[in-house]
């Protein structure tokens, strides 16, 4: 039941101005916590403060493969970044892979697993 001191006699106890104190108490406010369930301003057809954060976007699991596998594929040997970029980024079959280069598809089978389990080690490895 105790009556709260004014700002002015915060002041004067303290030997802080008016504006510091107002600024201390000011402070004071921002150890209060909001539910994310709390719903916003009337008027917001009921939406929570959590339906206006974002969400995890799972192109950052890519970007961060890709950056893993840099290193490892900068390292293979030129013929095996080749099959690779032929196998993954320009879609051809290994039968096509293998007819384009002379070689057999079971060779370019092999390659490709050989390569793929390098980058990986060397990614995990880092």
């Amino acid at each position: 039941g105790s009556v709260e001191p004014t700002t002015a006699a915060l002041a004067a106890h303290t030997g802080l101005t008016e504006d510091e104190v107002k600024a201390g108490l000011e402070a004071l406010e921002s150890f209060s916590t909001l539910s994310l369930d709390a719903e916003l301003s009337a008027g917001e057809d009921g939406h929570s403060l959590a339906d206006t954060l974002g969400d995890v976007d799972g192109s950052f699991d890519t970007v961060v493969d890709r950056e893993a596998v840099k290193e490892g594929l900068r390292r293979l040997p030129e013929r095996e970044r080749d099959i690779l970029y032929m196998r993954f980024f320009e879609d051809m079959t290994q039968s096509r892979i293998a007819d384009k280069l002379g070689i057999s598809q079971m060779h370019v089978s092999r390659l490709i697993t050989r390569s793929c389990a390098t980058v990986r080690a060397q990614a995990l490895h880092q």
